[in-house]
């Protein structure tokens, strides 16, 4: 994993993911090997009847000097004609949104992005996610203390 997105699960309720190729430049490659890209506040949208990333900071590398990329292009995703033409009609549906949730390396060395077709959470939804997840926490807090009395 090069970057991953925690603060999308929180914002967005996460109806499918997807996974998409991207297409970098070789200073690009060298800097997520470093592990130094973020995607908190990167985003997927159509432009010109294909889909891209947009926002995504990866930063220079240091030793491609003069060759080096811009910081915050956008990048084109690398998905099937089909994937792209079913996307584009999800995200024009109210309230979706395409957002990045994983940067990672294939096991074949290629650069790829997990998306996910999410819908945005009212502020009362994140709070219930608030509240489920300390009562979890509290439930087996008190299950492991049981255990270890009897």
């Amino acid at each position: 994993m090069v970057a991953v997105n925690r603060k999308a699960f929180h914002d967005y309720t996460i109806e499918e993911r997807i996974e998409a190729g991207l297409q970098l430049t070789g200073s690009e490659v060298k800097s997520l090997r470093e592990g130094r890209a973020q995607i908190t506040e990167a985003y997927a949208a159509e432009m010109g009847g294909e889909l891209w990333l947009f926002n995504a900071y990866i930063p220079e590398y240091g030793a491609a000097n003069r060759f080096n990329h811009e910081v915050r292009r956008p990048r084109k995703l690398l998905l099937h004609r089909r994937q792209i033409e079913r996307l584009k009609g999800a995200l024009q549906r109210k309230g979706m949104t395409l957002i990045p949730l994983a940067l990672y390396f294939s096991p074949r060395g290629w650069a790829k992005v997990e998306l996910g077709l999410a819908r945005g959470k009212t502020l009362y939804d994140k709070r219930a996610a608030l509240r489920e997840r300390d009562w979890q926490r509290e439930r087996e807090r008190l299950l492991r203390a049981s255990r270890a009395v009897g």
